[in-house]
């Protein structure tokens, strides 16, 4: 299982992650002015009764499918002092109903050749399986079926918590940049919920039991509270007929209500996170800001933001790259990022590590230099030119993969988009000018930002002297990760 932030790279809403390389000027998009092309303009969407709502999106390139059940629930709609339950219960949903025993869906799912997991973010959870056309119905009912009929004992719980415990300790505790990460976004996220790991905090991961995990299952795993993608060779009747003959059985129990969270605060006072570790080998530093996503967005703000990191940051012709690194500037890479699709406020993100001869102050100066040069000077038309293009060819080449279509449609339905807002996207973003880019850079103040300085530091002396390595990390215990 894995653990994913606020925004994956298959978000319909800031496919600019993508980050695929530049495939432009050069290409189908080249030359003057465009129609940008919708994405997967002939996907349907419709409800059923029970209030589970199905998106279809025909790819019939193979004769394959992916399956996706996405739950509008995430790390984010936990209660105080339950951290981590989204993703332990991601867990637990392997284990199996009275119907399916345990280990029976994923044995069955591999002997007809097919690929399955699952993914946990702020704001939903996700199921998928990816299967020859003709194993769909057999999917469906497995997953209709774990649905509504999870069946949990101690025996089961306690050891996947040791799981999660091992995971974290692998994944978290034993990275110095994935723990300045928590400590950065907790720094970041004054009051709000996205500071809190998705894992969850290890303290409470060790308090969470059977009891918990059924609460958080029955009030949030309810066909009027998940989203059904199923992207490839298939008709949308057909896919209608089992949707209604699998998950039109099961019913609803129980009502999630809306998704209220509190609001981040933005504070006066510098923040800077450091952490110092001798397991680093090369120091970096980020710049970080809670910015609109495309769900709390006046209309064009998000997409100027993706446009304005994508100007900033977006590969070799980015400016950050230019002057920070091909300049002879104080950095060996240099680069920036938007997280627009989220329920709540996205964050936009300036990052370097500096040249050897330097310190992350000075690399600190330079990235607000170049974000306050376009803030007080704008940018040229064909560097907007330049940036839009290769966001939307990154976005239609990202349909290429069966499992970003479903993704795309799965993250926007789950964060307060629509089909429509998925497919109309790329429009969107050809719409940006200029002086929107502008705008989207002066609501940036560098005296406002939240720092995370990740150093090194000389490991400390051993009985015997000498400089001793840090301990090898503890061995995760294998899972569907």
């Amino acid at each position: 299982m894995n653990t994913a932030r606020r925004v994956t790279a298959a978000a319909a809403l800031g496919l600019a992650a993508l980050a695929a390389p530049s495939l432009l000027p050069s290409g189908p998009f080249a030359g003057a002015a465009f129609a940008a092309p919708e994405i997967a303009p002939d996907a349907e969407t419709f409800m059923l009764d029970n209030g589970l709502q199905v998106v279809v999106v025909p790819d019939r390139r193979a004769p394959v499918v992916t399956h996706m059940v996405w739950y509008k629930v995430g790390s984010a709609d936990e209660q105080p002092g339950k951290s981590g339950i989204a993703h332990f219960l991601e867990h637990l949903m392997f284990k199996g109903t009275k119907t399916h025993p345990e280990g029976v869906f994923s044995k069955t799912v591999a002997d007809v050749g097919g690929e399955e997991n699952a993914f946990t973010s702020n704001d939903y959870t996700a199921y998928f399986q990816r299967v020859a056309k003709e194993r769909l119905p057999l999917v469906m009912e497995f997953e209709a079926d774990r649905m509504a009929n999870l069946v949990l004992t101690d025996e089961q719980v306690l050891p996947e918590r040791q799981v999660v415990l091992e995971e974290r300790s692998s994944r978290t505790d034993s990275e110095p940049s994935a723990q300045l990460g928590e400590a950065f976004d907790t720094a970041l996220w004054v009051n709000h919920p996205y500071g809190v790991p998705v894992i969850g905090w290890r303290s409470e991961i060790e308090q969470l039991n059977r009891a918990d995990a059924i609460a958080f299952y029955d009030r949030y795993y309810t066909p009027n509270n998940a989203v059904l993608v199923v992207a490839g060779d298939v008709e949308p009747a057909e896919v209608r007929a089992l949707a209604e003959k699998t998950y039109g059985a099961v019913a609803r129990r129980a009502d999630p209500g809306p998704r209220v969270r509190p609001a981040a605060q933005q504070l006066p006072a510098e923040r800077i996170v450091t952490l110092a570790d001798a397991r680093v080998a090369q120091p970096s530093t980020r710049l970080g800001w809670v910015v609109p996503s495309y769900t709390t967005a006046g209309p064009g703000e998000a997409e100027a933001l993706d446009v304005l990191a994508e100007v900033l940051g977006g590969g070799a012709a980015s400016r950050l790259y230019r002057r920070l690194v091909v300049d002879d500037g104080p950095a060996i890479s240099a680069g920036a990022y938007y997280r627009g699709s989220s329920l709540d406020d996205g964050e936009m993100m300036l990052y370097g590590v500096p040249r050897d001869d330097l310190d992350v102050e000075a690399l600190e100066a330079a990235l607000a230099g170049v974000l306050t040069d376009v803030a007080a000077n704008g940018v040229s038309e064909a560097e907007v030119e330049r940036a839009k293009r290769s966001i939307i060819a990154d976005a239609v080449y990202a349909q290429d993969s069966q499992s970003t279509l479903a993704r795309i449609f799965g993250t926007a339905l789950t964060t307060g988009g629509t089909v429509e807002d998925a497919q109309q996207w790329p429009s969107r973003i050809e719409a940006v000018t200029a002086a929107d880019v502008q705008a989207a850079a002066k609501r940036l103040d560098p005296q406002r930002a939240v720092t995370g300085r990740l150093l090194t530091r000389a490991a400390p002396a051993t009985a015997g002297g000498d400089g001793g390595a840090p301990a090898a990390p503890p061995q995760p215990t294998p899972s569907k990760s």
